[in-house]
């Protein structure tokens, strides 16, 4: 199985960060890993077809957002908040804020 491509925290850049969070589906699965934790790359409940799903991954994953292990044959992804508040700090916090007031109105 190929090494997937992760940055390392040092590299994280504000503007690949935000363009990853751009995206409503993207920010869903970060609302749904932060919320739930590790995840499946093919989460239940999303109507994403598995193609685009991949693209959606694969761009968090390049951005810093999320990395993602192997397990057997299922690729499991988590949310790097860790690493994400010592480079950014407060920056998730405020766009899953955002997105919650927005998300329970």
């Amino acid at each position: 199985m190929r090494t997937l491509t992760q940055p390392h925290p040092e590299d994280f850049d504000l503007a690949t960060v935000l363009h990853a969070l751009g995206d409503p589906v993207r920010l869903q699965l970060v609302r749904r890993l932060a919320e739930e934790g590790e995840t499946t790359c093919s989460p239940e409940g999303l109507t994403v077809p598995k193609s685009t799903l991949s693209n959606h991954w694969r761009i968090l994953r390049e951005a810093g957002l999320v990395t993602v292990r192997t397990s057997g044959r299922a690729r499991l992804v988590t949310l790097r908040r860790d690493e994400l508040d010592a480079r950014l700090p407060g920056l998730l916090a405020a766009v899953l804020d955002a997105t919650a007031l927005r998300h329970d109105r």
